[in-house]
């Protein structure tokens, strides 16, 4: 199938999927071509469920946690000769247990790569061509996790706490480009996360979850709207990001930890 020129073009990074797929489900709903984003060959699959909307769906096999994978995924978006509407960029990856007598120290490097650092090369790339247009929309897929120290997360709350900070303060530069910012800001979700991070036997991670298609629907109709962020999912992740403002540090950590600590799982 063509893509169409009188389409709006999107790309969502870590599709293959997650939240990642579903975002790129909404972007198909709504008319967007397409060029979706993973380090995996399911992104092949992704691509054909997400072309069934009968949009243009392209597909790209790359890992966003190196810095020339960053730049192959750039290449590919100036080689289409569209300008870019849209971007979620939500590619991430959570690393669980004790940081210094449980975490190894790859994994941990692995989630700042692509957590801060690809986002952040990416976000340069693609934000200079929007501003100088004067047009698009960006999406970063944050978490409430960025709203309080991750006692067995510690290297994964931190980066998102990077990801929401960055996120408000480029929106605040950017404010009179035509160019929005949005953090999505999801809950406990109900895709392959815990697993990879080796979080099946935690609290948060047996415990009950979001629904990915319906926090996907709330991130995309809030960048639409040009929002700052969207807490999405439940009722008791806009609680917990409330009382993340008002907690000392101290006792967020302590409650991470009840939640977060191998050996904790809802039996």
């Amino acid at each position: 199938m063509n893509s169409n020129p009188n389409r709006p073009w999107a790309v969502v990074t870590g599709a293959s999927t997650g939240i990642g797929l579903e975002l790129a489900k909404q972007f198909a709903r709504n008319g967007y071509d397409l060029l979706i984003v993973a380090n995996e060959p399911a992104i092949t699959d992704a691509g054909e469920r997400v072309r069934a909307s009968g949009i243009n769906v392209e597909t790209l096999q790359v890992d966003l946690a190196e810095y020339d994978g960053v730049e192959s995924l750039y290449r590919e978006i100036q080689s289409s000769g569209r300008p870019l509407d849209a971007i979620a960029i939500n590619a991430g990856v959570g690393a669980g247990g004790d940081f210094v007598r449980e975490g190894a120290l790859e994994d941990e490097l692995n989630v700042i790569d692509l957590n801060v650092r690809s986002t952040v090369h990416l976000a340069k790339r693609v934000l200079e061509d929007m501003v100088e247009r004067g047009q698009g929309r960006v999406l970063f897929t944050s978490s409430i996790a960025s709203t309080m120290p991750g006692t067995f997360n510690a290297v994964y709350n931190a980066s998102k706490a990077f990801v929401q900070s960055f996120a408000q303060a480029i929106r605040n530069e950017l404010k009179d480009s035509g160019v929005t910012i949005t953090a999505l800001m999801p809950g406990p979700t109900d895709t392959e996360f815990f697993h990879r991070a080796d979080m099946d036997d935690t609290k948060v991670g047996s415990g009950e979850k979001d629904d990915p298609a319906e926090v996907a629907r709330q991130g995309y109709e809030a960048l639409m709207a040009g929002k700052d962020h969207v807490v999405a999912g439940s009722f008791k992740n806009k609680l917990q990001a409330t009382m993340a403002h008002v907690l000392p540090d101290t006792v967020l950590a302590e409650m991470h930890r009840g939640e977060a600590q191998h050996g904790t799982a809802k039996k």
